[in-house]
């Protein structure tokens, strides 16, 4: 069993040597199911994705196998667009393809799964496979550690507020 002191509060975020992969990993005072519900529900996702600095846009969202998804990230005039499909969507686990619009080219194949760490905890591993080494060192020098920093502190509010059930 995970002691609370353990817990993992602010993402890890490692790029393996070997692969050009992105590996995020997070611990949640939460259920697996609220945290699902979280990656999966748009009104819930639009609040707490992203850095402090942008609003969140949901254009198009469809969160089931075979889905896909569109939402944009606003700042005043400025605009950031992202997409992609979904393509396994269960309680378990969300496997799906991320795409940035100002990098088209730049397509990762994102796994997140679930682990329940017990005493209400759970931990959320993250997996960014991405085509080149090139393009894995784009996504981490796009300020990707603060949209995540941020953001997961956000849904930590929501969780603390007893916002997601």
């Amino acid at each position: 069993m995970t002691q609370a002191t353990d817990h993992i509060t602010t993402a890890t975020i490692e790029a393996d040597p070997e692969v050009p992969v992105i590996r995020i990993t997070r611990d949640f005072p939460a259920s697996a199911a609220q945290l699902f519900a979280a990656h999966t529900d748009p009104e819930l996702y639009k609040r707490w994705v992203g850095p402090d600095s942008v609003d969140t846009v949901i254009d198009h969202w469809d969160a089931r196998t075979g889905g896909s998804y569109r939402f944009l990230n606003t700042r005043g005039d400025e605009e950031y667009a992202f997409h992609g499909s979904f393509h396994e969507v269960s309680p378990e686990r969300i496997v799906q393809t991320f795409t940035f619009e100002g990098f088209p080219d730049g397509v990762s194949l994102e796994t997140m799964t679930f682990e329940d760490l017990g005493d209400g905890w759970t931990r959320v591993h993250g997996h960014s496979l991405v085509a080149t080494f090139e393009a894995r060192e784009g996504m981490l020098a796009s300020g990707m550690e603060v949209g995540i920093n941020e953001g997961y502190a956000a849904l930590d509010r929501m969780l603390a507020a007893g916002e997601i059930a």
